[in-house]
């Protein structure tokens, strides 16, 4: 099911976004395999499978990279596919001997996406790092925040997720399009830095253009403008205004019964919070939603899914007792199937590596000798 059924991608498990990535092919019907280490990564963060969500629709198979055996396997898995998607330091993958050069001297119309923070290159290639630091090296953190407060951190959105796990897929799936073309492969050398920065295009020529400021919350898109910003409401709750252009401006202050005024300063600011306190959010959601105010309530993770325009589109769902975004984006023709539920580690090591074409007696042998665990290692 979905657009991407009958390709082939090998995971090497990470964390962050090489894992979303992962999700995004697997999601959209892609056969992705997962191959996990043999014993949980030791990071502290370990928690039970079902609630590592970028973990599903696709089996985990537990592989000891460092083991001979471990290794020919991962490199015949790669003989058959299409794309290998890898998350680690620059160099890791060739330690493991798994580099560029070995992989694409066997499959040479493979396509290696590789992510990192900083990109395999430069003076920070080696260096570690975690999402806020890769947004702070792009111009983005420093943009985003109230005024007179410090930078303040997206969660890992715009980096680890936004600027690494899509620019990965996208530039993975462009690769993949264009070997079916040429019949040939190539790397992918995705890093969160450029994704940031290449999500950040539209706000540097902004920038350029005299039209956004390096003051944080004196802009119109970052709290700035009284009309573009939340607001607290009788109950302790928040809503959300947006009507940047006039003509929805205007409908704003009419459904609210204010005089219109272009000007969104202080003395805006102050009214709106004052009449927006004066009602619960529910109450609001009564008068502005549906309507083109540019209005929406702000829900919290644990109201979001019950909201009635995200049931009536089925954009969550629960699996595995979970409750979770649905696959996205919607294909006319081609729908995504249903997610399969988190896998724990080396659950599908003996019926994924079936899947792909490893003959049974060579399972069995594999799981005998320690280069593949998981459910069935006894023979």
């Amino acid at each position: 099911m979905g657009p991407l059924e009958g390709l082939r991608i090998v995971e090497f498990a990470g964390i962050g976004p090489g894992p979303m990535a992962a999700m995004l092919f697997a999601d959209l019907g892609a056969n992705v395999i997962r191959l996990d280490r043999t014993e949980p990564s030791g990071l502290g963060i370990e928690k039970p499978a079902r609630f590592d969500l970028t973990m599903r629709s696709r089996p985990s198979v537990a592989v000891d990279l460092k083991h001979p055996e471990g290794l020919a396997l991962a490199f015949d898995l790669l003989a058959t596919a299409d794309a290998l998607i890898e998350g680690f330091r620059p160099g890791t993958m060739e330690r493991l001997g798994l580099g560029p050069e070995p992989v694409l001297k066997q499959n040479p119309r493979l396509v290696y996406g590789r992510i990192t923070g900083w990109g395999q290159t430069g003076p920070l290639a080696q260096a570690a790092g975690h999402d806020l630091n890769y947004i702070a090296l792009t111009g983005a953190l420093a943009a985003i925040g109230r005024v007179g407060a410090k930078p303040t951190p997206p969660l890992n959105l715009v980096g680890d997720y936004g600027g690494g796990a899509l620019y990965l897929a996208f530039g993975t799936a462009c690769a993949m399009l264009e070997a079916q073309r040429s019949g040939k492969g190539q790397v992918v050398d995705a890093a969160m830095i450029e994704g940031v920065a290449s999500l950040m295009t539209a706000t540097y020529g902004l920038y350029g253009a005299g039209m956004h400021g390096l003051e944080r919350g004196k802009n119109l898109l970052d709290s700035g403008s009284a009309v573009y910003d939340t607001y607290e409401c009788a109950d302790g709750k928040f809503i959300s205004i947006a009507p940047i252009e006039l003509k929805f401006r205007k409908l704003l202050f009419e459904k609210l019964d204010l005089p219109f005024t272009p000007d969104d300063g202080p003395a805006v600011r102050e009214n709106l919070a004052a009449l927006f306190k004066t009602r619960t959010r529910d109450a609001w959601c009564a008068v502005l939603e549906g309507t083109d105010a540019c209005f929406a309530p702000v829900l919290t993770m644990a109201e979001a899914p019950d909201h009635p325009h995200n049931v009536a589109r089925g954009s969550f769902i629960a699996m595995d007792g979970v409750v979770q975004p649905a696959p996205a984006p919607r294909f006319s023709r081609t729908p995504a199937g249903d997610p399969t539920p988190v896998q724990a580690l080396g659950e599908g090591t003996r019926p994924a590596l079936a899947d792909w074409g490893i003959a049974k007696e060579r399972i069995d042998a594999l799981l005998a000798c320690g280069a593949v665990s998981g459910p069935g290692t006894k023979t």
